[in-house]
Parts: C-alpha cells; structure tokens; sequence
C-alpha cells in the first residue's frame, strides 16, 4: 500500500467530547496495567503471610508477570493485523480485569501465580496499543502533547502504587490490590470501544511463527523457574535445576537458529546486526534489571527488618515519581538536540550514586535519609529511558521500528523479571553467610551473650525467647549488610555500563523526541 493511500485511510482525528473521553479512557487502561506492575512490590510480605511461603517466594508473584508479559510484547504487531487494533485493545483490557479479579480469589501461591501468568500476557498490547491509538486520536501537530500526556500516565502509576498497594494492604485486605482494576478497566473498556470501534485498522491473516513462539516460552519459562527455585532447590545440587538449565540453554541455541533463518520470525533477531540496536538494548536491559531488582528489594528489606508498615514503606518509595514527572517533559524537548548518550550517562551516574547512597545504610537510618535516595533516583529515571530508546531505535527504517521496540521491550521486561530473582536470592545469600559472621563472634557462653541473655531476662524472656529475641537482632543486621552489599554492586555495575552506552553511534539531530514505548517507566 501507498503511502498516500495509507494516508487517504487513516480516520480523521478527534474533536471535542470524543478525544477528552478516549485520553482518558486510553490513559485509564495504562495507568491500570502500570499501576499493576509497582502496586504488589509493597505487598509481597503480606501475600506471603497469608499464602504461607517465604516472601522470596513471594516475589514469584512479580516475576511471573513480568515475564509472561515480556513474552505477549512480540506478538502484538502479528495479533493487531489478525484482529484489529481497536478490538485487540478492548478484548486486552477486559481479560486483564478477569484475570485481576481472579488474582484477588487466589487461595495458594501457586493459582495465584498462575492467574498472574494470565494477566501478564493478555496486559502485552495494552501499552503498546494504547500509545498507538492515542496518536492517531490527535492530530500530527500536536502529537508531542499526546505523547506527552501518555507519558505523564505512565510516571504517576509508579508513584501512586506503592502508596496505594500499601494503604489497601493495612487497611483492607492484598486482594483488593487486584480487585480496583476491575472498576477502572470496566469504564476503560466501555469507553474504548464506544469511541473508537467505528475506526478499526485493517485486518489480514499473517502466518505466525509457531515453533519460534513454543522455543521462546521454552527457553524464557526454564531460566525464570531456575532462577526463582534455585535457592530453594540448592541450585546445581538438585536435579530438576539441571534440568531447567538444560531445557534453558538448548532451546535458546534452538531459537536463535530459528529465528534467524524463519520467513515470518515471531522476533527478528537480525536487528541485533545494528550497532545501536545492540548495544543499545543490551544496556537498556541490563540497566533495568540492576534498576527493577533494587526497587523490588527496597520494600522487603523496609517491612522485613526495619519495622515498616506497608504503608510507611510505600510513602519511603512514592516520590520517586516526582522528579520523573517534572523532568520528562523537558528530556522529551530536548532529546532530539542534546546528545541522547550524554543524558543516559548521566541517569547512569545519579543511579550509582544513589544506589552508593542506600548502600551505607544501617538498621538505625531514618526515613528522611531512606527517602533522599528515592527522590534523587526520579531524576535518573527521567534521562534513563527516552534517551536509551532513542539511541535503540536510531537508523532504522520506518518499516523496521515496530519490530525493534516490541524486541527491545521484551528483552528490557525479561531482564526486569530476572533482575527481581538474582537481586532477592543474592540477598538471601549474603544474608547468611553475614549471619555466619555475625555469630562467630558470639560463641556460645560468651561473656556478651550471657549479658544480653541476663538483660533480656530481666524482662520477662525466658532463655529461649531471649536467644529468639538476640537471633533475631542479628538477622537484622545480617539482611542489612546483604542489601548493602546488592546496592553497592548494582552501583558499581551501572558505572561499568557507561562505556556501553558509548560504543553507539549518537542519532541524528532532529526536532522532537521518537516515540517511545515508555512502558518501561513502570
């Protein structure tokens, strides 16, 4: 097709009434799939609690959306033209909210993380789509304020969910968490389709890569569950560990060759062939991880050892939106004239610092020095993420920059998955061996134990809860020494990431910020 044919076809742009009613309705759907991604971090103590694991298990609850949701991105450019963009929006929503609603009823870990293996995958073309369909509701002038409305949804989600996630899990109850979608994604699908079914995208039957897609959910599903069983499993001291890393190895080497040598591949790996393509993702997805396991850990360690409520520790971790929100503006003006490589370094450098910062934290540091950190990190994630998918998708053809954001998004979303278990089962690892430490210096009939056990006695403890009371002070200090040391590597390992970003090419000048999936804000 033509594109002045293209151009003959495409529905005129809303006015009035219709285009206030689909922003919001667009911006309502974003926001409730963003808001799903920060809102159980503050939780994950509570749902474990309730379903009986450890909250390392409890994280299984994060990871498994991520990573289903990093599987469905791939598949939205060949879904759209099989069933329409208007319809593959609405139908998304809908499912997402059927598969909230059922996340709420969950009454063990494992239907719970089933049910959020569902809504991970039908939430991967509501992000996408969204931005997709909001473009074409204005008109080509003002498409920067579109985006830019678009964008400020997806930076107040982060803020509003750990406050939000942390007052339902006090005040009510987690599964309420997931039951404020079923409201919201209700009006935002009535309103959806009530404006914007009458300007369908054309629809045609592609083929699909169905070996691609079966070796891709292979590879990706074995190395999560290694990752998420692997502490609990002793790692390469069990079987079914081997097994996964296997199954996980051979079907990647399989998918690789697929994909590269398929007519219609489910991703195209051939975009790998572009330097800032490469590298480009590869930091993007790198970072994020480092990022996305930190921010998961941050409200474990605050409710776990320091005493946070869930609320408190969502108030702790809330204003990292603030900063993002005033910045992201003036990065989206600015990227297409400051050299996009000199503002991801410098989110680099305020992310190792602040990561450095958290990294000299005690058990006595208050929450005015916890919440400097959180504030200073929103200007880092401002200059992150539109800047590095603007160096992702510099150089390619029109034709070509789908294909390279669904990739780039999916291996950004899998590598944030990822991150969530390597960051918490490090954890747990330093945490032992600082407890090991920790206790050598404590031997049994020590002088120092004996007087804290006399002291603790003196309290009404008995000798056994007066050793509990002592090993739990030490665990404190244990998994406080161990997020130092996972937030002092995170640091180190985001300064060592500035030379990738220089291996790219900087784009070309020009106008006015690439359109971006910024999904990744979540």
């Amino acid at each position: 097709m033509s594109q002045a044919t293209s151009a003959v076809n495409e529905p005129a742009p809303l006015h009035g009434m219709p285009l206030l009613l689909g922003t919001i309705s667009l911006s309502l759907a974003t926001f409730m799939n963003v808001l799903d991604s920060s809102i159980a971090n503050v939780s994950i103590p509570a749902i474990a609690g309730d379903l009986g694991v450890s909250p390392n298990q409890g994280t299984w609850v994060i990871t498994s959306f991520g990573v289903a949701n990093a599987i469905s991105v791939p598949l939205t450019g060949w879904l759209v033209q099989r069933f329409g963009a208007v319809k593959l929006f609405t139908w998304s929503v809908l499912l997402f909210v059927i598969s909230s609603w059922l996340c709420g009823f969950a009454m063990s870990l494992e239907t719970l993380v089933a049910f959020r293996v569902l809504q991970g995958l039908v939430a991967g073309p509501m992000i996408p789509l969204s931005q997709t369909l909001l473009l074409a509701s204005y008109p080509r002038t003002k498409a920067g304020m579109a985006l830019a409305l678009w964008g400020m949804t997806t930076l107040v989600a982060p803020v509003v969910g750990p406050l939000l996630g942390g007052w339902i899990t006090d005040n009510m109850s987690w599964p309420w968490i997931f039951y404020i979608n079923v409201p919201v994604g209700l009006l935002a699908a009535a309103l959806t389709w009530g404006i914007y079914r009458h300007r369908e995208t054309a629809t045609r039957k592609l083929p699909i890569d169905t070996v691609g897609l079966a070796l891709l959910v292979l590879w990706v599903g074995s190395l999560q569950l290694m990752l998420d069983k692997g502490k609990e499993l002793d790692w390469f001291q069990s079987s079914t560990i081997v097994t996964l890393a296997l199954v996980a190895v051979v079907s990647f080497a399989a998918f690789v060759v697929w994909e590269l040598t398929d007519e219609h591949p489910v991703v195209d790996l051939k975009l790998f062939g572009g330097r800032n393509f490469a590298f480009g993702t590869i930091t993007l997805s790198v970072a994020y991880g480092l990022f996305f396991g930190n921010v998961v850990l941050m409200p474990l360690w605050l409710q776990q050892w320091m005493g946070y409520t869930a609320t408190d520790a969502g108030m702790a971790l809330a204003p990292v939106g603030v900063l993002a929100i005033l910045l992201t503006p003036l990065v989206g003006r600015k990227v297409g004239e400051w050299d996009p490589r000199a503002m991801a370094t410098g989110a680099f450098i305020v992310f190792a610092t602040v990561l450095w910062m958290r990294s000299n934290f005690t058990t006595d540091t208050d929450f005015v020095h916890i919440l400097l950190p959180t504030v200073l990190q929103g200007a880092a994630m401002a200059f992150f993420f539109i800047p590095l998918t603007t160096i992702t998708l510099a150089g390619l053809k029109p034709e070509r920059i789908a294909a390279a954001a669904g990739l780039s998004n999916f291996v950004r979303i899998t590598a944030g998955a990822m991150g969530t278990s390597i960051a918490t089962t490090v954890w747990e690892n330093r945490a032992t061996l600082h407890h090991a430490r920790l206790t050598e210096q404590l031997p049994v009939g020590s002088q120092v134990l004996q007087g804290a056990q006399v002291g603790l006695g003196q309290t009404g403890a008995d000798a056994g809860q007066a050793l509990g009371l002592i090993n739990r002070l030490i665990d404190q200090q244990a998994f406080t020494l161990a997020a130092d040391d996972v937030f002092l590597v995170s640091s180190l390992m985001f300064l060592a990431l500035l030379g990738a970003i220089w291996l790219t090419r900087r784009p070309a000048p020009h106008g006015g910020a690439t359109p971006v999936d910024a999904g990744g804000a979540h």
